[in-house]
């Protein structure tokens, strides 16, 4: 499996924003769904958000109103807007894309929100 290519991580402070962008190496085409997971420490995956390849998203109940998930399908990339940060917001976030019979994963980026 080729590994996606993640970034926009950082440190925000509460309140603050950040996009993340998530890109398909050349080699991957015929995506179908993309989305992002994250994971806290001591804490289960969590399915933040995702999007078919028609544009239908889905949301976890901790992020809807705040972030919004986004595609561009010409450039195999997914995006996730992240707006009013909180601090419990505070992960690994890793973004995948899936095939038909795979399922591709980003490397991971650090999303810290504190003061």
């Amino acid at each position: 499996q080729v590994q996606l290519v993640e970034s926009g991580g950082g440190l925000v402070q509460p309140g603050g924003s950040l996009r993340l962008s998530c890109a398909a190496p050349g080699s991957i085409f015929s995506i179908n769904a993309m989305g992002w997971y994250r994971q806290a420490p001591g804490k289960q995956r969590e399915l933040v958000a995702g999007i078919t390849s028609g544009g239908t998203t889905s949301y976890a109940d901790s992020v809807k109103g705040r972030f919004t998930i986004s595609r561009d399908n010409a450039k195999n990339t997914v995006y996730l807007q992240m707006n009013s940060l909180k601090p419990e917001d505070t992960a690994v976030y890793f973004c995948h894309a899936d095939k038909r019979y795979t399922r591709y994963w980003g490397q991971g980026t650090q999303v810290t929100v504190s003061s």
